[in-house]
């Protein structure tokens, strides 16, 4: 598995009903397009086979539309024929169907889903802010390590929900995502992390595999 870049900016792709993608730019020059020939495929049929190409200049990104048949737009503001110069969170609209945002090198994505605004604590409870970890009130320690607390934190937001094997992928290991992670690799981590949760509560199997579907937390 290819290791995260964190020196490279990410392009994300929000889709309907949380089909949410994204990809490192990993290349100093690519293409973005309905076509399988571009280097980033965003399958829609309104967007060009080559509708858009980012390529850096010294240490900026630009984008210039490749005479697209439907246009794009830059945070509302339609492309020209001049390629302009990508910012941090800069949203690109392909054809009015497809919005991708622009993450700069250095800066911190987004997580790929939607926080709630209330989570019903349990036995397990998380300090977000401090990406500390509670099991019936004793801290565990020495931490998790960040796959696992990316693991642990998508269950827990989404408690009591099957979060599917992509969305672990997504979530935990975003700059391989679409380049694929062996299902070997998933459980590895799915259980190192049963593991350390039970250091302090054994009793308890917070963490459930539903069989062809994905993962939940019962958080008792």
């Amino acid at each position: 598995m290819a290791e995260p870049s964190a020196d490279r900016p990410i392009l994300i792709f929000r889709g309907d009903n949380g089909n949410n993608q994204q990809w490192t730019l990993q290349k100093d020059d690519l293409t973005v397009g309905r076509g399988e020939e571009s280097d980033v495929v965003v399958p829609e049929r309104q967007i060009s086979r080559q509708h858009i190409r980012i390529f850096r200049q010294g240490d900026s990104f630009y984008i210039e539309d490749l005479n697209s048949r439907n246009g794009t737009w830059v945070n509302d503001e339609p492309l020209k024929d001049t390629p302009r110069r990508l910012y941090d969170n800069d949203v690109i609209t392909m054809a009015t169907v497809a919005k991708l945002q622009f993450v700069g090198s250095g800066a911190t994505a987004p997580l790929p889903f939607e926080v709630p605004a209330n989570i019903t604590d349990g036995k397990l409870k998380l300090d977000r802010a401090a990406r500390r970890v509670f099991v019936q009130n004793i801290e565990i320690n020495p931490p998790l390590s960040p796959p696992q607390y990316r693991l642990l934190e998508l269950l827990y937001i989404n408690s009591g929900r099957v979060c599917t094997r992509d969305e672990v992928v997504q979530t935990v290991w975003p700059d391989v995502f679409g380049e694929g992670v062996s299902e070997q690799a998933i459980d590895a981590l799915v259980r190192r992390l049963r593991d350390r949760i039970a250091e302090i509560d054994p009793t308890w199997q917070y963490i459930v595999t539903v069989r062809g579907h994905g993962f939940r937390l019962e958080n008792a």
